[in-house]
């Protein structure tokens, strides 16, 4: 705390020589480290759970490399949010506060009603350390309800699922899988209004998915499964310039 006490100058308007000081990258590196951690016990666990449940090795490698390809997609999105808001936040909190923990549009939400709340709009006039790290601690603090209230309500839920799978276990198989669907068609459909550059992207996105599994299915091309989110996610960022471009073109 001192180290951090003794680099903050409120007057100083140098946010970056702050946001990567070292002591910051020392806590990104930490949470890193934890989570390499978390992943290799995850890992080593499947590996000894697989025989018991009647997963075989190779079953068991394909789906850890299916996981890791289909992870390439989304992560190409998050990468174009976290470079633009490395000027305002620096790396160690991009990295941890974006690229690990959290979603782009909430932090960068909570970053600027702490701004604003000190009068001054982020990345913009009166921008300066104290401000940063003001903005800095509300996305922690924001995140960290998230995490607790996770460690809070995962038990109970677990005792739920629990006395419903006694009951009914077709059940467990239809909540998990409509809530998802529920969730991601009214993130899909919240984004519709806003231009018509979303609904095309969304269009030819799903397009896409939709073209690459049936050729993966009549081809049992089951490689092409494994890396149809990440195709589909680079065509549809590819027609949304494409589509923005257009859409510019009658005005410029």
């Amino acid at each position: 705390m001192p180290l951090l006490t003794r680099t903050v100058d409120p007057r100083s308007s140098d946010v970056l020589s702050l946001a990567n000081s070292p002591v910051l990258w020392v806590f990104a590196l930490g949470v890193f480290a934890v989570i390499i951690v978390q992943s290799a016990l995850y890992v080593r666990a499947a590996r000894r759970a697989a025989p018991g449940l009647g997963i075989e090795r190779a079953e068991l490698s394909n789906a850890f490399r299916s996981g890791a390809i289909a992870s390439v997609g989304p992560s190409l999105a998050v990468v174009v949010v976290a470079i633009a808001l490395l000027a305002l936040f620096g790396t160690p909190a991009v990295l941890v506060r974006i690229g690990l923990i959290g979603s782009a549009a909430f932090e960068t939400g909570a970053a600027k009603i702490a701004a604003e709340s000190a009068g001054a709009p982020l990345g913009g006039p009166g921008y300066d350390q104290h401000v940063f790290a003001l903005a800095f601690i509300t996305m922690s603090l924001a995140g960290a309800g998230w995490m607790v209230a996770t460690l809070l309500f995962t038990p109970l839920l677990k005792r739920g699922s629990a006395r419903l799978s006694d009951v009914n276990p077709v059940v467990l198989t239809v909540i998990p899988a409509a809530a998802l669907l529920g969730a991601f068609a009214g993130l899909t459909l919240g984004e519709f209004p806003k231009s018509p550059v979303h609904v095309i992207t969304t269009a030819v996105s799903a397009a896409v998915m939709l073209l690459l599994l049936l050729v993966a299915r009549a081809l049992k091309a089951d490689w092409l499964k494994e890396w149809a989110l990440g195709i589909s996610i680079i065509v549809g960022l590819a027609a949304a310039y494409l589509a923005h471009q257009a859409l510019l073109a009658p005005a410029a």
